[in-house]
């Protein structure tokens, strides 16, 4: 089992945390001696969320850590701001902890400790958390490096995160786990007719590329995962302002997200037959760039005019979409930084989930609920199909009404998905805009946790 960021085999000589909640303080400090109460009151400390205050022995030195947190309330993130706040050395939970919270907090801890440190080195180390004795440590460390794959994949700018390069580490998470892994680049992608891939990759300097990982059992049930690797997008000649492409880089968030799942659900050794495919491209701007009223004859057969060419991540879904249905998987799952539409409904925090199995999209907004990785339930609204109709070719790939942008986007490619195939689809946004405990500005994992623990629990 990896060696985990913040956390520690070794307990001895550990520094004891007591977590107490706001509303148990009071009950607390009535147990205890009128020496360290009074050192309680004069320090100031009401038990907020992430403050804590050393309590010293009789000699004066460190004793044990009083840390304002409601571990039932808070849960996986009750103690993840503490790595960068307490001062480096070891720690451990002086509080019985059973076993799902003894997880939930060793899991944010480690999350908590992430550092992305490619081009500038940390300023300090964390500090370190001694695994609680009830913690699963093989689900936390699984979760927890396919979080920080995630988080370092979309970190990394485009200049070294272009389609080679994401098709390259979809290749070393399958080297890790004993899987195949088939890469088609440039002009290949044609002759296997991925054409929409081609068509949206070609004006980069840097080929296209569809990676194709292969595990596990072939009898056991079949779960694909596609990922959108769009590794930088100007928005194509439908260019985006300056301000709409500083986020960009992160718009191979889906991809970076079925890859570190993928990951994990191998290290787990989940009883499926999993099917990885990454079409990574860059959207970008030369004389053979895609052009607005295009229209290219997909995978499937089906033709699309272009009606926009910065709606480019669902055409490069589409091909990968109707070839994961074609095998007839058990469950296919997408993920996709879609639409600014999902974010304006539901902001960054709570990732849309589209899906044609109601049965399905419960699961997983249950297991997100259960992650604290939080999902919400969009409709695939049918009556929005007519929008995507095109006069010359079999559908557009965008709608002129200025409504419905993220259910617009899910029936354009709902319509390379069986109705008889389970299907989910997760508009996310693969970032955290600002830090919060266990999740720092920048990269995020959005969905994978409960994508993790649903497809876990639907297969064990």
């Amino acid at each position: 089992m990896k060696k985990l960021a913040g956390i520690t085999h070794e307990a001895r000589g550990a520094i004891p945390l007591v977590p107490v909640a706001k509303r148990e303080l009071k009950d607390w400090l009535a147990t205890r001696p009128a020496r360290e109460r009074r050192w309680v009151e004069g320090s100031g400390f009401r038990a907020d969320a992430g403050r804590f205050v050393f309590l010293p022995d009789a000699s004066g030195k460190p004793a044990r850590v009083l840390v304002g947190a409601d571990i039932a309330a808070d849960r996986t993130w009750a103690l993840a701001g503490l790595p960068d706040a307490l001062p480096e050395g070891r720690y451990r939970v002086d509080a019985p902890l059973g076993a799902e919270d003894a997880t939930r907090v060793s899991l944010g801890w480690a999350l908590g400790a992430y550092r992305y440190t490619r081009y500038k080195a940390a300023k300090r180390t964390p500090a370190l958390l001694a695994w609680p004795a009830n913690a699963d440590r093989r689900e936390v460390t699984h979760v927890a490096q396919a979080v920080m794959l995630a988080r370092d994949l979309v970190n990394t700018p485009a200049e070294d995160m272009g389609p080679a390069d994401l098709a390259a580490a979809a290749q070393a998470v399958a080297d890790e786990a004993g899987a195949e892994c088939r890469i088609l680049s440039g002009d290949a992608l044609l002759k296997e007719g991925y054409r929409t891939v081609h068509a949206v990759g070609r004006a980069a300097s840097r080929a296209p590329c569809l990676a194709d990982l292969r595990w596990g059992d072939p009898k056991a049930p079949k779960v694909t995962l596609v990922g959108k690797g769009v590794c930088f997008d100007t928005g194509g000649l439908d260019l985006k302002p300056a301000s709409g492409m500083l986020q960009m880089k992160k718009d191979m968030g889906g991809a970076a997200i079925v890859l570190g799942l993928a990951q994990a659900l191998m290290a787990a050794r989940a009883p499926i037959r999993l099917r990885v495919l990454v079409p990574a491209v860059e959207n970008a701007v030369s004389g053979n760039a895609l052009r607005p009223r295009d229209v290219i004859r997909t995978k499937s057969g089906k033709t699309v005019e272009v009606g926009n060419t910065d709606a480019e991540g669902r055409l490069i879904l589409c091909d990968a979409l109707w070839e994961a249905d074609r095998e007839k998987p058990a469950l296919l799952v997408d993920c996709a930084t879609l639409t600014g539409a999902a974010r304006v409904a539901l902001g960054p925090e709570v990732q849309a989930l589209f899906s044609n199995d109601d049965a399905l999209a419960a699961s997983l907004v249950q297991a997100g609920r259960e992650a604290d990785d939080p999902l919400w339930q969009l409709p695939l609204w049918k009556g929005y199909r007519r929008q995507l109709d095109s006069p010359v070719a079999d559908l557009n790939n965008v709608s002129n009404s200025p409504f419905a942008g993220a259910i617009i986007a899910a029936l354009y490619l709902a319509e390379f998905v069986k109705p008889s195939t389970p299907w989910a689809h997760l508009d996310v946004y693969a970032s955290n805009p600002s830090t919060r405990p266990g999740r720092p500005e920048g990269g995020e994992a959005t969905g994978l946790r409960a994508l993790y623990r649903a497809i876990l629990a639907r297969y064990r």
